[in-house]
C-alpha cells in the first residue's frame, strides 16, 4: 500500500500553523497581564488619594447611630484579585466614626496590625474608591456597635498579616460578621481571606 506523501505534508503544515496559533495566543495573555498590572494603582501608594469619597453621612447630619462597611481594589497588581474590606461605626450623637480595619504593614513598624481609630470612614483606599457593603442605622446599631468595638478588643489575630491565603484584612470583617449575625454582612468574593477561619 503506497503513503501519500501529500497528507503528511499537509498534517506537517497543519501542526506548523497550530504552533503559530499557540504562541500567538501565549504571547496576546502574556501582554494582556502585563498591561494590567502596569495599569493598576501606577505611581507611588504615598501619593495616591486618601480623600473622603462623600459616601458616608456626616456625624452632623446624621446624629443616629451607624455602621457601615466599606470595600476597595486593594493596591498594586493585587486589585485585579483582591478587595480590602473594613468597618465603620458611629454611635448616636457622636461627632466623629471610628474605623476599625486590618493593615499588614503595620506589622513591620511592631504595631498591631488591627488598627482602630477615630478617622474618615470612606476615605479611599490608596487611589481605589470605596464601595458601601453594608449600611445600617437606627435603634438595634447602638448595640452591635458595642459587640463590634467589645470583639475588635479579642480579636486573636490582631498582630499576624498574612496576604493569602489569611488572616488579612478582609479576615476580620468575616469574624465579625460570624460573631454578629445580626449584622447580616455578607463580604463580597473578591474579599480574599474572609474565608480564612473556615
Amino acid at each position: 500500500m503506497k503513503h501519500n506523501g501529500g497528507s503528511n505534508s499537509m498534517y506537517s503544515g497543519l501542526a506548523s500553523i497550530g504552533q503559530h496559533f499557540l504562541r500567538l495566543r501565549r504571547a496576546t495573555l502574556v501582554a494582556l497581564v502585563v498591561l494590567a498590572i502596569s495599569g493598576c494603582s501606577s505611581g507611588s501608594w504615598r501619593d495616591a488619594s486618601r480623600q473622603s469619597a462623600n459616601i458616608a453621612p456626616s456625624p452632623e447630619s446624621a446624629t443616629e447611630a451607624v455602621i457601615q462597611v466599606y470595600g476597595a481594589d486593594a493596591w498594586g497588581w493585587r486589585g485585579i484579585f483582591a478587595v480590602h474590606t473594613w468597618i465603620a461605626v458611629k454611635r448616636e450623637n457622636a461627632d466623629a466614626y471610628t474605623v476599625l480595619e486590618v493593615i499588614g504593614w503595620r506589622a513591620g513598624h511592631g504595631l498591631p496590625v488591627l488598627r482602630v481609630e477615630e478617622d474618615i470612614p470612606d476615605r479611599h483606599w490608596f487611589g481605589s474608591e470605596p464601595e458601601l457593603i453594608l449600611d445600617k442605622r437606627g435603634a438595634d446599631v447602638e448595640r452591635m456597635i458595642d459587640q463590634i468595638l467589645s470583639l475588635s478588643e479579642s480579636y486573636p489575630w490582631a498582630n499576624t498579616y498574612t496576604v493569602f491565603p489569611g488572616p488579612n484584612s478582609n479576615t476580620f470583617p468575616a469574624w465579625i460578621a460570624k460573631h454578629v449575625p445580626e449584622l447580616g454582612l455578607e463580604l463580597p468574593f473578591r474579599a480574599i481571606g474572609s474565608g480564612w477561619e473556615e
